[in-house]
């Protein structure tokens, strides 16, 4: 079994002079460094066989293409613009070409009628052609994803290993490969060969082709691994299955790829784990290893550091170090928040929940536990059961809820509803439980036990737009207290969905017209909506560049139909079906805690902070009067400790700056005497005199500035 490893080793530039030296170092020197186990038996039997069955389909598959009409087509660009190119022979790459030679440079993915497409992929048809480069969201993930494939072949080569799966990862930051090794174990000793092996091939300009394959060219291709062989079966039967080769790897893909290695200019590996095949602990142990890479050395130099930058400010570490979280063995998944965790917890739901009567929400509280009927009638059941929690009651099956939304729907449903009610808006902070995966769980950022602000609208067609608009601006409104950027994504209809396209074209409309009209910039993210309902993606960005998911806003056609929601309409005779839009803003509230908590580094600002002020007498003579003092800003509503302890008054204030505290109180014998405090602020070595009556008007003024 793999250890966890989180060490960075140091990238060396594929052009440097020292890259091939140090290459035939690894390969001379790396067994003596590091011995370890090698299937060569496995490499020399199935390399040569899948590089001579690709070469021979990929031959025919040119040969075939070279028959077909070079027809002229035309070529849409974003802008409005047309080019000329010709059917089966031209490649975006070569449109880029005509463009400019920096884009061609560039580019690193294409995408044709919304299709992403290899940049070397000969087009087909008349067609709308866009172009990514890294800069891009779908540009950076092929670029990862391409990376991947780099890594792989690395593992492959110099491990004989059997490669699963290599995907970018799901936060989008870098990516990862899953191989079976058998009885070895990797170290971060084991990092330098891997790092080696994917700078030979940076170094050689491997070009990424792709082959398309029948079901039983592809069971013959991986026939060594069966974890290819498994996923081949596991595929629909009307799948176009797709192969890509980069030097001797040959890899089960739907790709796209960038157009070669040599794009890849600076590449680490960063950390190993294990895992199991296909998530199931029943299953092979695999071993993962992370990695990350960049078109630039200066990219991975800057993400190195905010690396190293994130790891100082770990809430796992802080969360503790403040006394504010604490994790048991006999709870695995879930946390406790101490009191002063438990301050923080607080002020964010009553942050969002004195929002909601201005806003229009109703608060509601619902069960934790439902009978298994309800999850079917959602449709949970078939699609969730594994990741809930299931409990026998009275010989019947019932499920801890994992969400909200289907205990909102018996809630609209309790009663005849009118049109006039509408929308109606119910929010719960309820206990959610989901069943995660041992090995996915990961500090307060995924657990099993979590409270969200959620919220269910309920609501006419016709007012989505006004809906979203208000959802939108409410999001706005906490993340820039948060001080969060953020992107938004409008996530259209995907290839499997349910419902009518006309009800979706509406929907989308809704939502590009409240996009608009909210004024932010916006993407459009074609096909990667929820089965039941488009929806807006919203990614923050805290203060050390990272981004997160946690606002949600998603349109459902479903659940209401599903549970035959109704309302009577003006006329009273007939009768409408709501839409229902999910809403969430902090999202998991044990997720944004641990964000919030490492985007402050641990100096909460005053409002949110669980220690505003704290007390520190000069001496014993003027204990009594601190206690007083502690007293009046405790009675105001706030935070506030005293060290009452025989320390010297340097001592206090120092460990009072160490612990956090926003505003520390130094109290002697003239402020006792007048009736006064002497504030320090905790970044600042200066201080002012401030009488008690003011003390408590600034402190209610900078709380009330965030709210």
């Amino acid at each position: 079994m793999l250890c966890p490893l989180i060490r960075v080793r140091r990238y060396v530039c594929p052009h440097s002079p020292l890259l091939h030296l140090l290459i035939s170092r690894f390969s001379s020197a790396g067994a003596a460094m590091v011995a370890h186990a090698k299937d060569d038996a496995y490499l020399q039997a199935a390399i040569p066989k899948r590089i001579k069955l690709f070469e021979t389909i990929q031959a025919e598959q040119r040969t075939q293409r070279l028959s077909l009409s070079s027809d002229p087509i035309k070529v849409t660009l974003p802008d409005g613009g047309m080019k000329e190119a010709k059917k089966w022979l031209s490649t975006p790459l070569d449109v880029a070409r005509e463009i400019s030679k920096n884009l061609a440079n560039n580019a690193l993915i294409a995408k044709v009628n919304g299709v992403l497409w290899d940049m070397t992929r000969p087009l087909e048809d008349d067609c709308q052609l866009q172009i990514f480069k890294f800069d891009d969201d779908e540009g950076r993930d092929t670029f990862w994803h391409s990376s991947a494939h780099i890594l792989g072949q690395s593992l492959e080569m110099e491990y004989g290993c059997k490669l699963c799966i290599g995907p970018c990862t799901t936060r989008g930051e870098g990516f990862y490969y899953d191989a079976f090794y058998g009885d070895l174990g990797l170290n971060d000793d084991h990092f330098k060969q891997i790092e080696a092996g994917a700078l030979k091939a940076v170094a050689e300009k491997q070009p990424f082709e792709r082959i398309e394959v029948t079901r039983d060219q592809a069971l013959e291709m991986f026939s060594d691994n069966k974890f290819k062989i498994e996923i081949i079966n596991d595929l629909p039967a009307d799948k176009t299955i797709t192969v890509y080769r980069c030097g001797p790897l040959v890899d089960l893909c739907r790709g796209p790829h960038i157009p070669n290695t040599s794009f890849v200019k600076a590449i680490a590996c960063l950390k190993a784990s294990s895992a199991y095949w296909r998530g199931d602990k029943d299953r092979e142990s695999l071993q993962r290893v992370y990695g990350i890479s960049y078109p630039d050395q200066k990219s991975l130099k800057e993400y190195l550091h905010r690396l190293e930058e994130a790891k100082k400010y770990d809430h796992r570490i802080l969360g503790v170090k403040q006394e504010l979280i604490l994790h048991h063995e006999w709870s695995p998944g879930s946390w406790f928040f101490l009191p002063h965790g438990a301050r923080v917890y607080n002020k964010l739901m009553d942050f969002i929940r004195n929002q909601y009567r201005d806003r229009g929400y109703q608060e509601v509280i619902s069960p934790n536990v439902f009978n298994m009927d309800l999850w079917v009638q959602s449709g949970h059941a078939a699609n969730y059961r594994e990741d809930m929690f299931i409990l026998e009651i009275d010989k019947q099956e019932f499920g801890l809820k994992p969400m909200n939304c289907p205990g909102h729907c018996l809630m609209f449903k309790h009663r005849v509803r009118s049109y006039r009610e509408l929308p109606l808006r119910f929010a719960d902070f309820g206990v959610l439980h989901r069943n995660e995966a041992s090995g996915a769980l990961s500090g307060l950022t995924r657990v099993r036990r979590f409270q969200q602000d959620d919220a269910h609208i309920f609501c006419r067609e016709s007012q989505i737009k006004d809906e979203v608009r208000s959802a939108l601006s409410f999001i706005n409104y906490v993340y820039s207290i948060f001080g969060f950027t953020y992107e938004l994504k409008l996530s259209t209809r995907p290839e499997k969905y349910l419902g009518d396209i006309a009800t979706w074209d509406k929907a989308e409309s809704s939502l590009k017209e409240a996009l608009d009209d909210f004024g932010k910039p916006w993407q459009l993210n074609e096909g990667d909506g929820a089965f039941y309902g488009p929806k807006i993606d919203i990614s923050v960005s805290d203060a050390l560049s990272r981004k997160f998911q946690c606002a949600t806003l998603q349109l459902d056609f479903q659940l209401p139909d599903r549970f035959k929601l109704e309302f009577s309409a003006e006329d009273e005779a007939k009768i409408e079906r709501p839409v229902m839009i999910h809403r969430a803003i902090l999202g998991s509230v044990e997720r944004m805690f641990a964000i919030l908590l490492e985007h402050y580094k641990g100096k909460w600002p005053f409002w949110l902070s669980p220690r505003q002020a704290i007390v520190c007498p000069v001496s014993e003579k003027s204990q009594s009067y601190a206690l007083q003092v502690k007293d009046q800003i405790h009675q105001a509503g706030f935070h506030v400790d005293a060290d009452t302890t025989d320390r010297k008054i340097q001592k206090k204030v120092r460990e009072a700056q160490l612990a956090q505290y926003n505003y520390i109180l130094v109290v002697g014998e003239e402020e006792a005497n007048t009736g006064q405090v002497s504030v320090r602020v905790r970044d600042k070595g200066d201080h002012n005199v401030m009488s008690i009556a003011n003390l408590l008007k600034h402190f209610r003024d900078e709380a009330a500035a965030y709210h």
